[in-house]
């Protein structure tokens, strides 16, 4: 070696492995981008047994491969098909065995029909940028309101569904239904009229803002800009809650709280009396048991966990591309395979009708028999085997997240307003509030006494 080559005289410049180098390039791009949306032009779709979905994204000077896998089709209500000119959201990625980079789709639809949901996010934008979502904003609910205003159609499911909940639950509860149109061109400027004659007449201890399912068409009239800054200027915590779970409209984000469905909403104002006795027993028991415990070592845990953990996406994401890759070629070499013994009996079969050998004729059509069956014996255990080791990882990483830690038994007590995690008891004191995180749910509860573990 030329020790006086330029290309070695800087000692201290780094030589990166392929692996190493292909790694930086990963997380550079990942942690560049995060969801971006793209229009662009379907080609070369294709959809494996797997039930993924890969394509390239087009346009006319340039393209980029994507992928939307099984659970994300399964919501499309459409399938995508070369030509289709669509809107895509997805997170940037690299999948290194290949050294590519694509897009890793959560969401699709055709070109045309996006156009309104492209104005939902650039009002989402606008909103978010003036503040009108900010966490410090959102009021907290009343424990056990007496009077309830609702907002919404007097003829719709929604109330219906409201009312039977709220009836079963604490009928005593005062409801007023103040009617207005839930869909249309003067639906949210009613909807602001509303809200100003609960503030101004009714003043209930709570306002929801409801109504059922529904197209995005539907429900449009609650992407309103001047329905989002009256829900902010009530001086009444709102609560939105329009059309089912998967559905979010502006008025979700700007109201102080939001129920995924209008049952959800009435359960989420009050509790059945036995539960409510029930959980402030199990609260203070469980307290009880928390505050005599080593909080501080758990949480150092939590935290050591919580910097080990990458994002599991990716790696399922990855797993599942190779997976694909894998069975493709076990196909490829067993069509080989069978190629090449379908060529060798041929062969024999023609030497067989020169010699007639009989016997020889039998115990090479057994032989075939055999190398078949042992050869799809052997690609059904190696896809079993690979099937069994993407379990035992999918059961790895929901042992490591930290929902499994909350559903041991383990809770995450916050400090209002910031919610901070709490380390210490020397950081709360008697009299004051917190919120418990449990698996399931959340509680805001009042520190009774403190005691040093």
């Amino acid at each position: 070696m030329n020790n006086s080559d330029p290309l070695f005289e800087d000692s201290s410049q780094k030589i990166y492995t392929v692996t190493a180098l292909t790694e930086r390039i990963k997380d550079l791009i990942e942690e560049s981008f995060d969801f971006i949306w793209v229009e662009a032009e379907v080609s070369n779709f294709r959809s494996p047994s797997s039930g993924h979905y890969y394509m390239v994204l087009k346009d006319e000077t340039a393209q980029i491969k994507a992928v939307m896998f099984r659970p994300q089709t399964r919501y499309l209500r459409f399938t995508p098909e070369d030509g289709m000119n669509v809107i895509a959201r997805g997170r940037i990625g690299v999948y290194q065995p290949r050294g590519e980079y694509q897009i890793i789709l959560d969401y699709l639809e055709p070109l045309g029909v996006g156009a309104m949901a492209l104005a939902f996010e650039q009002l989402k934008k606008k909103l978010a940028e003036q503040g009108l979502f900010n966490k410090e904003l959102k009021r907290p609910l009343p424990f056990l309101p007496q009077r309830v205003a609702v907002i919404t159609s007097p003829t719709g499911a929604a109330i219906r569904d409201f009312l039977k909940v709220i009836h079963r639950r604490f009928a005593n509860i005062e409801i007023t239904i103040i009617p207005v149109k839930v869909q249309g061109e003067e639906a949210a400027s009613e909807m602001v009229e509303a809200l100003r004659i609960a503030n101004t007449e009714v003043r209930p201890d709570v306002i929801v803002l409801t109504r059922g399912g529904g197209s995005l068409e539907d429900l449009w009239a609650f992407n309103s800009e001047d329905l989002a800054h009256a829900i902010r200027a009530s001086r009444i915590p709102v609560i939105s809650a329009v059309g089912h779970e998967i559905d979010v409209t502006i008025s979700d984000l700007a109201a102080d709280f939001r129920a995924p469905t209008p049952s959800a909403a009435a359960e989420l104002l009050v509790v059945e009396k036995e539960s409510l006795i029930k959980n402030i027993n199990d609260v203070r028991e469980r307290l009880l048991s928390l505050l005599r415990t080593n909080i501080y070592h758990l949480s150092q845990e939590l935290l050591l966990l919580k910097k080990g953990l990458r994002d599991p996406r990716r790696g399922i994401a990855d797993s599942w591309m190779r997976l694909d890759e894998l069975n493709s070629r076990l196909i490829r070499i067993t069509n080989t395979i069978l190629m090449e013994r379908k060529t060798g009996v041929s062969n024999e079969g023609r030497g067989l009708l020169l010699h007639s050998p009989l016997k020889l004729a039998s115990s090479l059509a057994q032989a075939v028999a055999f190398h078949r069956q042992l050869i799809t014996h052997m690609m059904l255990k190696a896809l079993r085997e690979r099937q069994m080791a993407l379990s035992l990882f999918d059961e790895k990483i929901r042992d490591l997240g930290p929902l499994s830690v909350l559903k041991r038994g383990y809770s995450i007590t916050r400090k209002p307003p910031d919610n901070r995690p709490l380390r210490s008891v020397s950081g709360v004191r008697t009299g004051e509030s917190v919120n418990i995180m449990l698996a399931e749910g959340e509680m805001d509860c009042r520190v009774e006494k403190i005691s040093m573990g």
